[in-house]
């Protein structure tokens, strides 16, 4: 009995307030070329040391510790800049397929600088 309540209230505050229509969309379309980029590096973060054949050696030493160790440690970093430039190419993805929606896609249209000559022929005319 409290349910039709509590979901008419709801939705009256969703009427009110307007927080998101489903049919208005938040993002512009998807261009594959970020996300492929980012599956690579993310996929090569992961694989990498799961390759135990390319590092199961004791020589070169590193500081007296065997290459496997310090191998799997150098992964560590590796993999994580390989994610952050995978965060850096998606974050900047979906901040251009907002700005689409929004209206302000930056487009090779939309960026060119109109040049100031022609502008002193479209006064004289």
């Amino acid at each position: 009995m409290l349910a039709p309540l509590v979901r008419y209230s709801v939705s009256k505050q969703a009427k009110e307030t307007k927080v998101s229509d489903p049919d208005i969309p938040t993002r512009g379309p998807a261009r594959p070329g970020p996300y492929v980029i980012s599956g690579i590096l993310i996929a090569i973060a992961i694989v990498m040391p799961l390759i135990v054949p390319l590092y199961a050696f004791t020589e070169p030493t590193f500081w007296g510790m065997p290459f496997f160790y310090w191998y799997q440690l150098l992964w560590v970093f590796i993999a994580a800049g390989l994610l952050g430039i995978a965060y850096l190419i998606m974050r900047k993805e979906d901040r251009r397929r907002r700005a689409v929606v929004r209206g302000r896609a930056s487009t090779p249209a939309s960026n060119d600088v109109r040049d100031s000559s022609t502008d002193d022929e479209e006064d004289v005319r």
